[in-house]
């Protein structure tokens, strides 16, 4: 086989269809709309919306509810067991140490502990937020919590 044999399947290329060129062309005329109506009209048929006058799809649909806070912080979450895993006995875990230790990426948005997983040793944890349950597993192992104030830039939600 050599290039000037390549050709395409039978059948699968078609000529489009040449429509108002005449009646004895097939197509003349109306052109296949059949005649007069809204489906003959230029630009003519029911809107997308339109479903046969049933109550329309998105009229179904349960209308949205409550709203959007856009003053809510978002947290970044850090378990009990990322504190275990990347820090020694006795640090201090702050927002910049988790990040130079790449539990997080970046210090634009606060943290906060939750008490996922299990903390054997005694850690310094700074955090803008910690549950109930972390603080009282980072003080049975010896540890303590401290609580940063949210930056002006933090609390807005940005």
């Amino acid at each position: 086989m050599k290039l000037h044999d390549l050709q395409p399947n039978a059948g699968s290329r078609k000529d489009r269809k040449r429509v108002g060129r005449g009646i004895s062309a097939g197509q003349g005329k109306t052109a296949g709309r059949g005649t007069k109506g809204q489906m003959a009209r230029q630009g003519g048929g029911p809107s997308q919306y339109f479903q046969g006058g049933n109550l329309p799809f998105f009229r179904k649909l349960p209308f949205k509810r409550g709203f959007t806070n856009l003053r809510r912080i978002e947290y970044v979450e850090i378990n009990l067991d990322k504190l275990e895993s990347h820090f020694v006995k006795n640090a201090v875990v702050t927002p910049e140490t988790l990040v130079s230790a790449g539990v997080m990426k970046d210090l634009s948005e606060p943290v906060v502990v939750l008490g996922g997983g299990a903390v054997t040793k005694p850690l310094t944890v700074k955090a803008h937020r910690v549950s109930a349950s972390a603080k009282a597993a980072i003080e049975k192992a010896g540890g303590t919590v401290e609580i940063l104030p949210l930056r002006e830039s933090q609390e807005a939600g940005e």
